[in-house]
C-alpha cells in the first residue's frame, strides 16, 4: 500500500501506483484533517459571500447564488464544463491524474467532503479510468475540461474505461460496488479547479525521460564499444573540469557500462606511442565525430533538465492548486491562482526539447553507424546480405529521421503560447496541459528511435563478430536483444520486431550498473 497524505509523495510512490498498480491508503491523520476543514468551510461561508460556494464562477462571480441553489451551482459546473474533445487518455494517465488530484485534497485545503477521497482512492484501487479527452484545459483555473471530465464520473455520469473497454459509470459503479458522490459543498469546483491533469501526465514524462536517459546513455556507450573508440572522451579527469552534476553523471555511467570492454581503446597505447607515428596521413580518426565524443556535453544537460523537472513536478503534485484555498488553521479563505499551471509548463516545455535533442544524438549515431563512409567499418546500412540486392537497415532509418523530424517541429513551445478566453477574465494562461501531453508525444517518438538505433548496434556486433569483446553491460543488452530480435541477412519486414523492441526499451530494468545510479 502507498500512503497518500501523510508526508509528501515521491515520484517513485507515484511510479508504483501507476505503472505496478499498487494500491494506494488514505492516512488516518490526514484524513480527519480532511474532515476538519470541510466542517470548517461549512460553518465559516454561513454568512459570508465566498467565491465558488454563493456565486458564479469565472466573469460570473458577481452574481450572487440564492441558498436554495447552491448545490445545483456544483452540479452545473460540472456538467458544463465536460465539454472535451479529441482522442481520450490512456487509463494510466488518468489513474495519474486521480493520483495528483487525491493527493492535493488530502493537504486538507479544499474543503470537500471526506466522500471526495474515499472514492478517487476506491477508483484508482479498482483501475476505473474516468473518459477524460485530450483537448480542453487551459491550464489556468487549472485543467477545467479535463478535471470535469473526472468530476461527470464521481457523480455517476459519464463514461469510464474498465478493463479495457469504454462503458457507462453507471453501470461499471453498480458493478463494482461503488457510490458515486452527493454534493455537499464546493465539491465541483474543487474539482475542476486545479492542475493535475498536466501534473499527472507530466510526473509519468519524467518517469519515462529517466528512463529514456538511460538507455540514451547505454546505447552510446555501445556505439562507442562497436566502433573501437577512445575512451578520454568520458574519462573522469576530462569531465571533472567541467563544473556540471549532470555531465559528470553520464561519464560515471559510461565508464561504469565500459569498464571491461575489450572494444574501447586507450589514446596512450595507440595515438601517444612514438612506435605508432611513422606515417604521413592516419587511417586511424585522432579524434571521433562529436556524436560519439561529445555524449557527456550533450546528455549532461538533459540530465539535470530531468532532475529538475522531476523536483518541480513533484512539489506540484504535493502543493494545494485549487482556489479558494480553505485554511481552518488561521480561519481563513484565500483567494488567489495557485490553480495557475505555469510551472508545469514552463517544466514539460524544457523537458520535451531536452529529450527532442536526446532524439536528435539517437540519429546522428544512428546514421554514423549506417554510412560506410564515415565509419569505414561497417558495410552499407550494417548490411549482412547481399549489397545491392538487400537492404539491411536502410528502410528502418526512414522512419527514425522522419520521427526525429516530428521532435523538432514539436519543440515549439506552449509556455509562451497563452491566449486570452473566459471574457478576457483569464487573460494570461500557461497551456500546461498541452505542453505536458506534447511532451509525452515526444517521448513516444524518442522510444521509436532508440529502438531502431538499438536494432542497428545489435547488427553491427553480429557483424563484427565480437560479441565475447563487449563489455558485461553490453553483452547483457545484446543478449536480451537477440532473443525477439534474430539476425537477419534476408529482407524482411520489421515492423512487428520494432514494436517487440519498443516495448522491451519501455519494461526492462535498468542497465547501467548499479555502482554508476
Amino acid at each position: 500500500m502507498i500512503s497518500v497524505g501523510q508526508s509528501t509523495l515521491p515520484l517513485n510512490d507515484f511510479a508504483e501506483v501507476i505503472f505496478n498498480n499498487q494500491q494506494v491508503e488514505l492516512d488516518k491523520t490526514a484524513l480527519d484533517n480532511v474532515t476538519t476543514n470541510y466542517n470548517f468551510l461549512t460553518k465559516f461561508s454561513s454568512n459570508k459571500l465566498i467565491y465558488g460556494i454563493n456565486t458564479g464562477f469565472g466573469p460570473m462571480a458577481q452574481y450572487k447564488i440564492s441558498d436554495d441553489s447552491l448545490l445545483q451551482l456544483q452540479y452545473n459546473l460540472i456538467r458544463s464544463h465536460s465539454s472535451g474533445s479529441g482522442n481520450l487518455l490512456p487509463a494510466h494517465l488518468v489513474k495519474a491524474l486521480m493520483v495528483a488530484r487525491l493527493n492535493s485534497f488530502m493537504q486538507a485545503r479544499s474543503g470537500v467532503h471526506p466522500d471526495v477521497v474515499h472514492l478517487l482512492a476506491d477508483l484508482i484501487n479498482k483501475n476505473i479510468a474516468p473518459c477524460i479527452f485530450e483537448h480542453g484545459g487551459v491550464g489556468a483555473s487549472g485543467d477545467l475540461v479535463q478535471l470535469a471530465h473526472l468530476g461527470l464520473v464521481l457523480i455517476g455520469e459519464g463514461e469510464v474505461i474498465f478493463e479495457g473497454e469504454v462503458r457507462p459509470t453507471a453501470e461499471v459503479f453498480a458493478e463494482q460496488g461503488v457510490k458515486a458522490l452527493t454534493i455537499h459543498g464546493r465539491e465541483g469546483l474543487a474539482i475542476i479547479n486545479g492542475t493535475s491533469a498536466m501534473t499527472g501526465i507530466g510526473m509519468t514524462n519524467v518517469i519515462r525521460a529517466q528512463k529514456l536517459l538511460d538507455w540514451s546513455v547505454m546505447l552510446s556507450s555501445m556505439v562507442n564499444e562497436i566502433v573501437e573508440a577512445y575512451d578520454d572522451h568520458f574519462s573522469y579527469e576530462l569531465n571533472i573540469v567541467k563544473r556540471h552534476r549532470g555531465q559528470n553523471e553520464i561519464g560515471t555511467q559510461m565508464r561504469e557500462i565500459l569498464k571491461d570492454s575489450k572494444l574501447i581503446r586507450d589514446r596512450s597505447e595507440h595515438l601517444y606511442n612514438p612506435d605508432n607515428l611513422d606515417q604521413e596521413v592516419f587511417e586511424d580518426k585522432v579524434q571521433e565525430y562529436y556524436s560519439l565524443r561529445c555524449v557527456t556535453q550533450i546528455l549532461g544537460p538533459i540530465y539535470d533538465t530531468i532532475q529538475y523537472a522531476g523536483d518541480v513536478l513533484e512539489n506540484e503534485l504535493n502543493s494545494v492548486n485549487d482556489n479558494p484555498v480553505i485554511d481552518h488553521e488561521n480561519n481563513n479563505v484565500f483567494h488567489g491562482g495557485n490553480f495557475h499551471g505555469d510551472y508545469v509548463s514552463l517544466e514539460m516545455d524544457k523537458l520535451k526539447i531536452a529529450i527532442t535533442k536526446l532524439s536528435m544524438l539517437s540519429e546522428r549515431q544512428l546514421n554514423y553507424l549506417l554510412n560506410q563512409k564515415l565509419n569505414q567499418k561497417f558495410p552499407p546500412f550494417v548490411n549482412l546480405g547481399v549489397l545491392g540486392l538487400n537492404f539491411g537497415m536502410q528502410g528502418v532509418q526512414f522512419t527514425a529521421v522522419s520521427t526525429v523530424a516530428e521532435n523538432q517541429t514539436l519543440s515549439f513551445p506552449m509556455y509562451v503560447h497563452s491566449i486570452p478566453n473566459n471574457n478576457d477574465n483569464q487573460d494570461m494562461v500557461s497551456m500546461g496541459c498541452n505542453a505536458a501531453l506534447m511532451t509525452k508525444k515526444v517521448i513516444d517518438n524518442s522510444f521509436e528511435v532508440l529502438t531502431i538505433q538499438l536494432m542497428t548496434i545489435i547488427q553491427a556486433i553480429e557483424y563484427m563478430g565480437c560479441q565475447d569483446r563487449l563489455s558485461s553491460a553490453s553483452a547483457s543488452v545484446y543478449s536480451q536483444v537477440r532473443e525477439i530480435f534474430p539476425a537477419f541477412v534476408e529482407d524482411v519486414p520489421q515492423y512487428k520486431t520494432q514494436k517487440k523492441i519498443r516495448e522491451f526499451l519501455e519494461t526492462a530494468g535498468s542497465f547501467i550498473p548499479a555502482q554508476a545510479n
